[in-house]
């Protein structure tokens, strides 16, 4: 921009200026103005002081101003997103991964609309997202141009804390205070709505960085009453989420066990788990109700560390809608605003739960043959897993075992679509990417939930991150032919032809090579073996599609 200002013959830029004389004076001050700050690059700066030093971007016009900040000022990675799912979702995977907030940069009210069902999974996920709106300048807004919309409106639902910058001397204060609330433990999602004017209008004033507040302590009461309920004869479970999943955590519940008989469980759907060979084993709540009815059955004791009660996904006709026995008593040893490993590791102290050793890992098994199946998948992936991988698994009704029975595995992190919205498997796996820089990212990817964020592929080829994504191809809605059984309905060919991804086929390897990725088909579990084997040992993205 100051090129393009600099070379303009004084007749052009008299009739700019002319056309819209705030945001021309605005650039020219940009231009040659020196040591003055507008509200944009105050905002870029307090972001890096901050710590917010990536930002996953699909801007508009109202947004300029920023990206001209982006551009002056060095310290942020800019990733290019070509669809707003896709900025929001792999901010998502950033942040479980990195474990501090990534920003985003949306385009107004539509745009910020665009990102929603994956802002949705984020804040079921308790990511940490500093989440930047562009709007229409405030002089501007009462004009109601085409793009005006209730901005904030559309952004409360998905955040735990939303402000509109009004002035460009406050959106540097504004942006700290965001800051500090995406950190807030657990973790949530702040959005920042910054119209154009006090984006370009100078006067802009550096945020001072703001602690989060510490994470509660659970009084100790409440400590002493589980343990009580642990000892007791009673059948008991520990059910886990959030920080109880890292390795340390499941640990420490580990421990608990031991010395008290308690099961344990992950909730159904979790941000991050630490799995594979050295960290103790754990099942999750089952999807189906049926079989979680019967994994929580004769339970009298519910202890829920960082989780959510047991729940269905779904009504279904004739089935309860809590999944655990209705005697059964609920206990909170802690919420997940506290902090949970502290909180587990005062239970075992108040139980004397001495250390013991983990339990052993199975052996790992050699890559599986013949046909694909999910018992198949499970054996490549604990045979050829590199260590340190991350697994993103949007591998819906495919793969629902495939967490467990690939326990055998390398240590590994599973992350799962927390939210239930589908589509968010490959923005997710190219944001842990980014945040996880020389670990491979493998992806578990149903075909349809694909095609929902397809554009993530584009970013992982322009990126050169390091993913691969299992394409699982059944060409086709199978999640929901499921539940046309589960909820009794009796489809017809009008009802299964909306629920059929052939005619035409979905061709994975020219798509993903279309967008800049390398693919290959595979139609036995030999041939996945190879094209895994290939794909981690090379730098970049790879897709292998896996016909199942």
């Amino acid at each position: 921009m100051r090129f393009l200002l600099g070379k303009k013959p004084a007749n052009v830029r008299a009739r700019v200026a002319l056309r819209n004389p705030p945001r021309f004076a605005s650039l020219c001050a940009l231009t040659f103005s020196g040591d003055r700050m507008n509200g944009a690059e105050s905002l870029v700066h307090t972001l890096l002081k901050g710590g917010v030093d990536t930002c996953f971007a699909n801007p508009g016009t109202s947004e300029m101003h920023f990206v001209a900040a982006l551009d002056r000022i060095p310290g942020m990675r800019c990733v290019l997103g070509l669809f707003e799912g896709v900025v929001t979702g792999a901010a998502d995977g950033y942040a479980r991964m990195a474990g501090k907030p990534a920003a985003t940069l949306l385009h107004c009210g539509p745009g910020l609309a665009n990102g929603l069902a994956n802002l949705h999974n984020a804040r079921r996920a308790q990511s940490q997202i500093v989440n930047i709106v562009g709007d229409q300048a405030t002089y501007h807004r009462p004009l109601d141009a085409p793009l005006t919309a209730d901005t904030e409106g559309w952004a409360r639902p998905v955040s735990g804390f939303v402000r509109t910058a009004t002035r460009a001397d406050r959106v540097g204060a504004d942006a700290a205070a965001a800051i500090q609330a995406a950190r807030t433990t657990p973790g949530q999602i702040a959005t920042l709505i910054l119209p154009a004017d006090t984006a370009w209008n100078e006067g802009g004033v550096i945020g001072t960085p703001l602690p989060p507040p510490p994470a509660p302590r659970v009084d100790q009461g409440i400590v002493a009453a589980v343990a009580r309920t642990l000892r007791s004869p009673e059948p008991a479970i520990l059910v886990l989420a959030g920080a109880a999943l890292t390795a340390e955590g499941l640990a420490l519940a580990h421990r608990i066990r031991a010395a008290t008989g308690a099961r344990l469980i992950a909730q159904m759907s979790n941000a991050r788990i630490a799995h594979g060979a050295g960290r103790v084993p754990i099942d999750r709540v089952p999807y189906p109700v049926d079989r979680a009815l019967a994994v929580l059955d004769g339970l009298k004791h519910i202890v829920l560390v960082g989780a959510v009660k047991p729940v269905a996904f779904f009504a279904y006709p004739g089935k309860p809608g809590y999944l655990f026995p209705p005697d059964a008593q609920l206990h909170v040893l802690a919420r997940a605003d506290q902090d949970l490993q502290e909180a587990l590791a005062r239970l075992a102290e108040e139980l004397g739960a001495p250390e013991v050793p983990l339990p052993e890992s199975p052996p790992r098994p050699a890559p599986a043959q013949g046909a694909p199946t999910p018992e198949a998948v499970a054996q490549s992936l604990s045979a050829l897993l590199p260590d340190q991988a991350v697994v993103v698994d949007e591998s819906v009704s495919f793969g629902r075992t495939i967490f467990s029975d690939a326990a055998a595995a390398a240590p590994h992190d599973w992350l799962q679509i927390v939210g239930g919205a589908i589509g968010d498997g490959l923005p997710l796996a190219t944001g842990a990417a980014v945040g996880a820089p020389g670990r491979r990212v493998i992806g578990l990817q149903a075909d349809g939930s694909a095609m929902y964020t397809v554009q993530a592929l584009w970013t992982q080829a322009r990126e050169r991150l390091d993913v691969t994504t299992i394409l699982l191809s059944n060409r086709k809605y199978a999640i929901l032919l499921h539940e046309l059984a589960n909820v009794g309905a009796n489809p017809g060919r009008t009802a299964l032809d909306m629920l059929d991804l052939s005619n035409p086929d979905l061709d994975w390897p020219r798509i993903a090579g279309g967008l800049g990725v390398e693919g290959a088909r595979a139609e036995t579990m030999e041939k996945f073996a190879d094209l895994f084997s290939y794909s981690i040992s090379r730098p970049g993205p790879f897709l292998i599609e896996l016909v199942v």
